[in-house]
């Protein structure tokens, strides 16, 4: 079983930076690709960043890219998403996420959720 709680969400201004952690449980941390997903209010869940478990690999959504950078410290189990140069459209409820098969082939662990407000 593989437990995750994120931290790190909080209101910012437009132009402000925030860090999420995302705090994992279980002793295969290092062998799962890590995900952030994030949903705003009345639109679908989207893809946000994914690192592979060596962390040698990363990928983002083009709206986030070169804002957004996603780590992680496979001796901590954590993974972390900080974020830069926040706008409003940032604001959404963000979750991290595990998968044992890689990025692209569905993720099976999901956290409960941070809140991130972008005010303008």
């Amino acid at each position: 079983q593989v437990q995750m709680v994120e931290s790190g969400g909080g209101l910012v201004q437009a132009g402000g930076s925030l860090r999420l952690s995302c705090a994992v449980s279980g002793r295969t941390f290092s062998m799962y690709t890590m995900g952030w997903f994030r949903q705003a209010p009345g639109k679908e869940r989207e893809f946000v960043a994914a690192i592979s478990w060596s962390g040698a690999s990363t990928y983002y959504a083009s709206s986030v890219k070169g804002r957004f950078t996603i780590t992680r410290d496979n001796a901590k189990n954590t993974v972390y998403l900080q974020m830069n140069s926040l706008k409003p459209e940032d604001t959404a409820v963000y979750y991290c996420a595990a998968s044992p098969r890689g990025h692209g082939y569905g993720y099976d662990y999901w956290g409960q959720g941070t809140q991130v407000t972008v005010s303008s």
